[in-house]
């Protein structure tokens, strides 16, 4: 059995249908904690002995959060700034978070099609993400496809649910340890993974 960490960060939960679906889907299941980082630090103050050990009591780190313009809400960037300090996260001798694995969860509200290199947003979400990516890597973490459920502004509640069972699922099969990090890299998203394992 594995544990999962999911570092939710929303400016305004209040608004997203989406988020707030998710996040309720998560918070029930076993070994999953849920740290909502707006709620926790308001005023931007990171509490960063608290932070560097939860992330030491978890397998895997989620960062749950609506793409901000190409990236994650100023609380994300504010965590990763203070909480994954060089000594600890990375450098020399930086190994505390060596072999967990991180991804991102993330919704967007533009279709998946306007994520591609010839659509409207010019560049692929694994290309935004790259940052993430790299900071897992620098970290000696690996780093898994993302989730994203595309299309928020306009989504039907039948698309809702579809994404509230898919995260479920994910949140299931990671603390089952029954994600094959090798076989899931193959995708550009976790999504298709867990469609392709649903199917068989």
């Amino acid at each position: 059995m594995a544990s999962v960490l999911i570092q939710f960060a929303h400016p305004a939960l209040e608004k997203s249908r989406v988020n707030q679906r998710l996040l309720e889907a998560a918070s029930d299941v076993p070994l999953v904690t849920v740290n909502d980082l707006y709620e926790q630090y308001p005023d931007f103050d990171i509490d960063i002995d608290r932070e560097q050990e939860l992330l030491l009591r978890h397998d895997y780190v989620l960062l749950h959060h609506p793409m901000y313009w190409y990236s994650a809400p100023a609380m994300t960037k504010q965590w990763i700034d203070l909480t994954l300090e060089h000594g600890w996260a990375y450098g020399r001798q930086g190994n505390a978070l060596t072999g967990k694995k991180m991804m991102n969860v993330m919704t967007t509200g533009g279709r998946q099609e306007a994520y591609q290199e010839a659509g409207y947003n010019r560049y692929t979400v694994r290309q935004f993400l790259a940052p993430f990516e790299q900071t897992a890597l620098l970290c000696k973490m690996l780093y898994l496809p993302p989730f994203v459920v595309h299309g928020t502004h306009r989504i039907a509640e039948e698309g809702i649910l579809e994404a509230v069972q898919q995260y479920r699922t994910l949140l299931e099969r990671l603390t089952a340890d029954e994600f094959n990090p090798d076989h899931a890299a193959q995708f550009a998203y976790a999504n298709d993974f867990l469609t392709e394992k649903q199917s068989l």
